[in-house]
């Protein structure tokens, strides 16, 4: 699966449009993240437990953005983004979206 977040794709010629395909997760901090980064917030610089906890549910949204796509048998997706909201405190949803297509080489 090629995916990219221009809206072309040089080299390639698009040969169908399947729509906009999506993959959703939602994740909460676990009690034991929070303390992990509390103390990681106390001495400053990354926080890697949050910053893992974002990894994760950013390639959670991107692997089922891939799967929806193929399953509509599209092998591209262009245009793909990200975008997250925090639904609740601790709580935060992460959408990968973008539009499916059937692409083939020029």
């Amino acid at each position: 699966m090629i995916v990219v977040t221009t809206n072309d794709l040089p080299g390639y010629r698009v040969v169908k449009h399947f729509g906009v395909v999506r993959g959703i997760t939602v994740r909460s901090r676990s009690v034991i993240g929070n303390i992990g980064g509390a103390i990681q917030s106390v001495f400053g610089g990354k926080l890697s437990v949050y910053t893992n906890l974002a990894e994760t549910a950013r390639q959670e949204a991107f692997d089922l953005l891939v799967r929806h796509a193929e399953e509509m048998g599209a092998n591209a997706i262009i245009a793909m983004r990200y975008d997250a909201n925090e639904i609740m405190d601790g709580i935060t949803e992460v959408l990968a979206y973008g539009t499916a297509v059937a692409v083939e080489p020029i």
